[in-house]
């Protein structure tokens, strides 16, 4: 599918400024899609709109289906009657800077919890009819998913193998005693994600309305702490206790000497060929419920993938597999149509890679921060870019524009300077000039970037396990420049709407 020449800025909503913490769907959230209108922009990327999972990352979501709660507006519920004033006024002053998960998560799911206890005991009939034609619509994964996290909060947490046995195999009669032992907080989960399928939708309609499109994100692979790996043990690569046998990663390369060991279970792809791919056509049909085009990460592992002993501490001794190719992308083709799905395919790609990737016309990834080491033969150089392209400054994964720029080596700097015939004083606006102007069909620019801020701010760093996900940014950062700057950018290359004479 091509893609129209247009632009956009990638943040995640758990950045945007709030008094509760954390961004949120709240009034910070349609504020930035304004300031996106006044910038001259069409598209809003997002990370991963699933709940956290260790280190708290988006990537490693206790659910393929269910959203991040952590993200409903407490404001809106106060506003509904399920909250008090006071509810809001948090117990010690939050930073406007940072996401102290440690201070927020408690802070947020003790509202949520007397949210839906008042809900359960005041709510009209219309919300009532409401919230239990939600609870039909998204019944295939929300029954699951509900008494998984009611489990796991008996359990507290960690390994859902280690639960009495008959609930970890899912034995009929402990799956109802379950679920009478548990009902008011299978309720409380079912009523939290009413809330936040809610509040994104109203917010997503607000973009699209205004002429934004959002970019959503899906890992290809889930955590194995997660309501599906339970539900749906005879998708992946299990014994018959329920425990991997081999995970994921990706193995040693320049950047790390043991490679990457992610440790989420890998698909028993004989086992999805057989149910002609239900369960991931599902996930696609409903991630596009939430956005209006599809970045799936690690592109390569559907054409192959790489397999590691669970017994083994890294990822260097594994082995390469074969994945579904295009047996996949044709089974969503046909219960889907043709979808706008962006193909993130960084690193060493093989020509297997290339050629699924192109025989269903995705469009791939082309990072700026990667061009200039080597030679003009750089595939992510600009003058070696392609029309079905996406082209970043730097992701989500990478750091700043500016970090990267003082990090860079001599060499490198005076390549860039080569390049882009520019004295790189404004390093970051050079990049973001250079995106725009690609022939790559969408260019998009981490907000960090936008604002010319250093490493500090970075969202993630891969491999590292804490520390991170956390950046968020203030109004006050935000100058009327950035918005004109980008604006003007997208007049000059054609990335707002002007078609071509």
């Amino acid at each position: 599918m091509r893609f129209p020449r247009a632009s956009g800025v990638l943040l995640h909503p758990t950045s945007l400024p709030g008094p509760h913490g954390s961004g949120d769907f709240g009034a910070a959230a349609y504020h930035f899609v304004d300031w996106l209108v006044a910038a001259g922009q069409t598209l809003w990327q997002i990370l991963p709109l699933g709940g956290i999972g260790p280190g708290n990352s988006p990537y490693m979501s206790s659910s393929a289906f269910a959203g991040n709660v952590l993200m409903i507006d407490l404001v809106e519920l106060q506003q509904r009657g399920w909250l008090d004033e006071a509810d809001l006024v948090p117990n010690a002053p939050f930073n406007d800077q940072r996401l102290n998960f440690g201070t927020v998560v408690p802070f947020r799911m003790q509202r949520l919890a007397r949210a839906a206890e008042r809900f359960a005991h005041a709510a009209t009939p219309d919300e009532r009819a409401e919230f239990e034609a939600f609870c039909k619509h998204h019944h295939s994964w929300l029954d699951d998913y509900a008494l998984y996290m009611a489990l796991s909060d008996h359990y507290h947490g960690g390994n859902w193998s280690w639960w009495d046995a008959p609930l970890a195999a899912r034995e009929r009669p402990a799956m109802k005693a379950a679920l009478i032992a548990h009902a008011p907080r299978i309720a409380f989960w079912k009523f939290s994600q009413w809330c936040f399928f809610r509040q994104w939708l109203r917010v997503k309609d607000y973009a699209n309305e205004r002429g934004i499109e959002i970019i959503g994100d899906i890992p290809i692979f889930i955590a194995y702490e997660s309501a599906e790996v339970w539900a749906r043990q005879e998708l992946f690569e299990l014994d018959e206790r329920g425990v991997p046998t081999v995970v994921a990663g990706v193995p040693p390369d320049a950047f790390t000497s043991d490679g990457q060991r992610w440790g989420n279970p890998l698909y028993r792809w004989s086992a999805h060929t057989k149910e002609r791919f239900a369960w991931w056509v599902e996930r696609i049909r409903r991630t596009f419920e939430l956005v209006d085009v599809v970045r799936i990460d690690h592109f390569r592992g559907f054409a192959s993938y790489w397999e590691i002993p669970a017994s083994e501490p890294t990822a260097i001794h594994g082995r390469w597999l074969p994945g579904p190719g295009e047996a996949l992308f044709k089974a969503i083709g046909r219960a889907l149509g043709p979808l706008p799905i962006i193909a993130e395919d960084l690193g060493v790609i093989t020509p297997d890679v290339h050629a699924l990737r192109t025989k269903f016309a995705f469009p791939g990834m082309r990072i700026l921060q990667f061009a200039f080491g080597g030679g003009s033969d750089n595939t992510y150089l600009p003058h070696n870019h392609d029309h079905d392209s996406v082209v970043y400054t730097g992701t989500h994964d990478n750091d700043t524009t500016q970090g990267w720029w003082a990090a860079a080596s001599p060499t490198e700097q005076q390549h860039v300077r080569d390049v882009l015939a520019t004295g790189a004083a404004e390093i970051h606006w050079d990049l973001i000039r250079c995106a725009c102007a690609s022939v790559a069909d969408t260019a998009l620019y981490p907000l960090q970037d936008v604002l010319g801020l250093g490493s500090e701010h970075r969202m993630n760093y891969p491999g590292k396990g804490e520390g991170f996900w956390e950046w968020r940014f203030s109004w006050d950062q935000v100058r009327p420049e950035h918005a004109q700057r980008l604006a003007h950018l997208c007049r000059i290359y054609r990335r707002d709407g002007t078609p071509l004479q």
